[in-house]
């Protein structure tokens, strides 16, 4: 089946393993710039808005669909203009690597840091950073949607609107509140981590904006490129995964280097505290 006859397809009469899900950050970034439909879907059920108050979504940092990546390491974030009001950042993170908190930080200021010179601090739009993770950020409280701002740690009165972090762990679906619900976001979550084109049409329903993303994926699921890139992309995160599980070997044979030389160290000063004591002992007897 060619490409063009796939755009005529539907997603419905796809069967089994998908080679490429929505947790692919380069699937991920394809789905939601080509179609504007699935994005504000995803957009209105995160951020609580009814969807006919979206009137225009902006992606400021297009790919070209199917086109090599230079660096491997490029972010596959999108970055969005929300009704020329509002600056999003969407992140589908599917590795931990230990700095999610300075990593999410570094992109919500760089996008607050928006002013020309000369221009009034008020003008700066507010900005938001959702990251969709496949880890648990904060293991000893998980939470499936939660949401950070400034704020007093006193009387919790918040600093600024302008500012806020949302993350939605993918591995606590189960968590989600009545609200999340509501918005159907449990929904996109189980979209985003469905493995089957079976999952997915049950997923996607009757539901316009589900269904939108979904269509959009089979299309790009049959472009050889797309399918290229994603490929690559799944290679390097195993690359990494490899890598770090490496470093993280050698650091802990590091520490346990350094136990073994601190016991050492302290059993011989014990030798040496013993040694001295049968000196001592050994002059009383003269």
């Amino acid at each position: 089946m060619t490409n063009q006859t796939y755009q005529h397809a539907s997603y419905k009469d796809a069967t089994g393993t998908m080679d490429f899900g929505l947790t692919n950050d380069y699937m991920f970034h394809a789905v939601f710039q080509k179609n504007k439909t699935a994005l504000t879907g995803l957009l209105s059920s995160v951020l609580h808005m009814e969807p006919e108050k979206i009137k225009s979504v902006i992606i400021t940092n297009p790919i070209k669909i199917g086109e090599q990546i230079d660096e491997k390491s490029f972010v596959l974030d999108i970055e969005v203009l929300l009704n020329n009001d509002n600056i999003l950042n969407l992140e589908m993170q599917m590795e931990n690597q230990q700095d999610w908190q300075d990593r999410s930080l570094s992109y919500l200021c760089r996008s607050f840091d928006q002013l020309y010179q000369g221009e009034k601090y008020v003008a700066t739009k507010p900005v938001t950073h959702i990251g969709f993770l496949n880890f648990t950020p904060f293991p000893n409280t998980p939470e499936f949607n939660a949401t950070f701002k400034l704020l007093n740690v006193k009387n919790h009165i918040v600093y600024s609107d302008k500012f806020t972090l949302n993350v939605i762990d993918l591995k606590h679906i189960e968590l989600a509140t009545e609200e999340d619900k509501v918005w159907k976001i449990d929904y996109w979550a189980r979209l985003f981590t469905a493995t089957t084109w079976e999952e997915l049409k049950m997923i996607a329903d009757n539901d316009i904006y589900l269904e939108a993303a979904t269509q959009s994926m089979y299309e790009l699921s049959a472009d050889e490129l797309v399918k290229r890139q994603c490929r690559a992309r799944r290679d390097y995160y195993k690359q990494m995964n490899s890598h770090n599980k490496t470093i993280r070997e050698l650091e802990e044979t590091q520490k346990e280097l350094h136990e073994t030389q601190s016991e050492l160290h302290e059993a011989q000063s014990e030798i040496d505290r013993l040694q001295k004591r049968i000196a001592e002992l050994e002059e009383k007897q003269k």
